[in-house]
């Protein structure tokens, strides 16, 4: 069939609507018998039946899976180099107790960027030595918790942070890692919000002030240098970006050891993933292997030992594993007058959904791209160009701007969004009034409740003023 004029260049119209590729979806995501679709053994429509939508589904085994082959990648390529390498779990990504346990159970650290992160993981029974904290404005009560329960490394991002960490360690006796994040100023080719490396922004401090920051560091008998730390950006597929943020690290870190022990390199995370059929996101095999080789052929080039290598991927991880499930509430058609040709016009059709922005914020941030699928049945009907839109007062409110469905999609069909395992929890807000969903793991054709999804007495109780009738409220609440 021939593309639908208003169809961007990247999307072409599928010979099947109801393909899954197998780079997009998660490892276990299947059609059944009847055509609906089933991941980790258990049909989708039996999810929404139970738990309602929208849903989060993971598929905890695609996410174990994951991490394991992360870390073994890094380990591999970093021996080939006579180093070590540490991967951290980026939280921000997603994080519950379960999947920082699948996490530390898959041999992988943790990296908290708040307060509310740590309290997670250490709920979820995690040595405190196995997480990292991060963050560009980190409270005092922050900084004061991560010292006395023991973190294994506080990420410094500003000269003021040196002295807050100092005093905490002094308080409570104790020696903190730290490492240094630096600025490198490489420009990762990404979105201009998730460019972390920029000169003007706020994260990290430039390469020129590092060398009085190390030294400040290293005055505090409290304090521990372990490094410098990098992170360019989110969602990158070329290599080259971490390549030369390595280089400029390493000229910092080579300069650095002349005044004492440099023993680490953390390089951040942000590697990308697929989430369209056309996205070509490399292996984490590829990744970690130029990675390793880069730093070790700089270490050669500056004569200094390789360095323990540490990286902090999220998305790579937990992105993939992911799906929401949604369930069709309208469809119109619009017709659209052509850009350049007011003669020409052609029929984008509208397919509104039961969440929305509030579940998945990024296309609404970064114009994300997502893909989409009739998920509780088979279709043999044409495909035709779809926006999947959210139910908010929004005119940018769109979880999918671009897809093919199958023409009979229609009002009460279940479709699913793959790829929303990384950052659409984790943004998820309550705009609207509206419910945040459950978040539910599948496994060997079992479904096990994470996260429960929220109420409108969830919502209401925090508003200090409501009248709730007293039937609804919870056992063991007060009014």
């Amino acid at each position: 069939m021939l593309a639908n004029p208003l169809s961007p260049s990247w999307l072409t119209p599928p010979a099947d609507a109801g393909a899954l590729p197998a780079h997009v979806w998660p490892s276990s995501a299947v059609r059944t018998a009847d055509g609906a679709i089933a991941i980790g053994g258990v049909p989708l429509p039996r999810l929404a039946a139970e738990f309602g939508t929208p849903l989060y589904v993971i598929d905890e085994q695609d996410a174990r899976d994951r991490a394991a082959r992360t870390l073994a990648a890094f380990t591999t390529a970093a021996a080939a180099h006579g180093t070590t390498a540490a991967v951290y779990y980026a939280g921000k990504a997603f994080l519950c107790t379960e999947a920082a346990r699948w996490m530390i159970a898959a041999g992988l650290n943790i990296d908290v960027a708040s307060g509310g992160e740590l309290a997670v993981a250490l709920a979820a029974g995690v040595d405190p030595a196995r997480l990292g904290l991060h963050g560009n404005n980190k409270s005092l009560v922050e900084i004061d918790r991560a010292v006395e329960v023991g973190v294994g490394a506080i990420v410094i991002d500003s000269l003021i942070e040196i002295e807050r960490v100092a005093a905490a360690a002094q308080r409570h006796g104790r020696v903190q890692p730290v490492r240094l994040r630096i600025n490198s100023g490489v420009h990762a080719h990404t979105h201009e919000y998730l460019a972390t490396a920029r000169e003007d922004q706020k994260f990290g401090i430039p390469i020129s002030d590092a060398p009085d920051a190390v030294a400040a560091i290293r005055a505090h008998p409290g304090l521990h240098f372990l490094g410098l730390h990098s992170h360019i950006g989110s969602q990158i597929f070329a290599v080259e970006g971490f390549l030369e943020a390595a280089r400029r690290l390493l000229t910092l870190h080579a300069a650095l050891g002349a005044g004492g022990e440099v023993p680490e390199l953390n390089l951040g995370g942000g590697f990308g993933i697929a989430y369209v059929e056309s996205d070509e996101a490399p292996a984490i095999e590829q990744v970690a292997d130029a990675l390793l080789a880069a730093v070790a052929s700089v270490c050669q080039e500056l004569s200094i030992p390789m360095p323990k290598v540490a990286v902090e991927p999220g998305r790579t991880i937990i992105g993939p594993a992911g799906v929401t499930l949604y369930t069709v509430g309208t469809t119109k058609d619009v017709v659209v007058t052509l850009e350049g040709d007011e003669q020409a016009a052609a029929v984008r059709r509208y397919v509104s959904v039961d969440g929305g922005m509030s579940d998945n914020a990024r296309p609404a941030l970064y114009s994300a791209d997502y893909s989409v699928a009739l998920a509780g049945r088979g279709s043999t009907a044409e495909p035709v160009l779809v926006r999947v839109a959210g139910k908010h007062c929004e005119s940018g409110d769109i979880v999918v701007r671009d897809a093919y469905l199958p023409a009979d999609t229609a009002p009460d069909d279940l479709v699913a969004v793959p790829a929303t395992g990384a950052y659409c929890f984790s943004l998820a807000s309550n705009y609207n009034y509206l419910a945040r969903p459950a978040v539910v793991a599948v496994r060997d054709g079992a479904a096990r409740l994470l996260v429960r999804g929220e109420t409108e007495h969830d919502l209401l109780r925090r508003d200090v003023l409501a009248q709730l009738p007293p039937a609804t409220q919870p056992r063991g609440d007060t009014p």
